[in-house]
């Protein structure tokens, strides 16, 4: 799932509650540049993790979208959930 949020794409790294962080997670930290497509679009954008007062405001409109992420924060055993922000680049 991703959250269009307008200026940005933001994308869960929820792994379905797991104590670890999704293999995705880390190759976006790895390889920030990358590229995105919704529907038919295709956009070149950067990755980088959500501050800690970025990610307070955005999981909250992550779980209007989608409530199963509170079940998945509340599973990880102390594994806070990190948000990816996905900006445009030229």
């Amino acid at each position: 799932m991703y959250h269009d949020e307008g200026e940005f794409v933001a994308v869960v790294a929820s792994k379905g509650g797991q104590p670890t962080h999704p293999a995705w997670f880390h190759n976006l930290k790895a390889n920030p540049d990358t590229t995105i497509q919704i529907d038919s679009a295709v956009q070149r954008v950067r990755a980088r993790v959500a501050t800690d007062a970025e990610r307070d405001s955005l999981w909250q409109r992550c779980v209007a979208f989608y409530p199963g992420y509170e079940f998945f924060q509340r599973i990880t055993r102390g594994r806070k959930i990190p948000i990816v922000i996905l900006e445009p680049r030229e």
